[in-house]
């Protein structure tokens, strides 16, 4: 009975299966596949083009759709997004190691670390930059219809946190976030549309005394890292910079 069996589609047993119940038990020597399958009509079991193309129900055995060969294949585009890129685990290990150093150094100078969600209201950024930011957005309607963007930047998001939060913190308020942020601009060398932001805030001290605070952190992190004064150099309060940066706005404006 079994070898017998073995040669019928699995589909025809799902359809013989409440026969099969039906029957009274059989001995292997009583068996006859004729007196098994006598009463089946076979013409149950075939699923007719009338039925097709009348959208009768039928419950006949059809194989799975076949399709196309252009339409069994999608082409997919195997390289990121077009300003975005990847990390393999050699490139993975100095970018931990430099984020590594960001928090490092803020902890070292009393910062405590803070998040923000990588969405945020479109409004939220177009009131810090105005409209023209717009267009460096990828921002998108959501199915509550809400516009909302990927941030460009992290410094709006961390004002909506201090009205949020801040309110009820102890001044003054030493902040710091390593984040991702999307911008939609023209690349440059060394300057993608995905990028990486390290924020160190202070908020609730004098001006000059957080500048100072800031400038003394980078020169900490720059030493960290192996940067030193023959690599860059600070310049506070430079006549020279003041003039040439208005010198480069009137020509801007002409």
């Amino acid at each position: 009975m079994t070898s017998s069996l073995r040669a019928v589609s699995p589909r025809i047993v799902l359809h013989l299966k409440p026969l099969l119940v039906s029957l009274p038990q059989l001995s292997a020597s009583a068996f006859s596949p004729r007196r098994l399958f006598a009463p089946i009509n076979p013409r149950a079991l075939l699923c007719t083009a009338a039925a097709r193309d009348n959208g009768g129900r039928s419950g006949a055995l059809t194989g799975p759709p076949v399709l196309e060969e252009e339409e069994s294949v999608t082409k997919i585009d195997v390289n990121p997004p077009k300003g975005t890129r990847d990390f393999p685990p050699e490139e993975m290990r100095l970018r931990n190691w430099l984020f590594h150093n960001f928090k490092e150094v803020s902890r070292l100078y009393g910062f405590e670390e803070v998040d923000f969600p990588v969405l945020e209201s479109e409004a939220l950024f177009i009131r810090k930059a105005g409209e023209e930011i717009r267009d460096q957005l990828y921002c998108f309607e959501d199915r509550g219809n809400r516009r909302v963007a990927l941030r460009p930047e992290l410094t709006p998001s961390l004002a909506r946190l201090v009205i949020q939060k801040g309110k009820s913190a102890p001044l003054p308020l030493k902040w710091f976030a390593v984040g991702q942020c999307w911008r939609y601009e023209r690349m440059t060398k060394g300057r993608r549309r995905e990028h990486y932001q390290w924020n160190m805030d202070i908020i609730g001290v004098p001006e000059v005394t957080a500048e100072a605070e800031l400038i003394s952190s980078i020169v900490t992190f720059f030493k960290r890292i192996g940067i030193t004064a023959s690599d860059v150099g600070f310049k506070i309060s430079s006549r020279k910079v003041l003039t040439v940066s208005f010198a480069l706005e009137l020509l801007l404006e002409s």
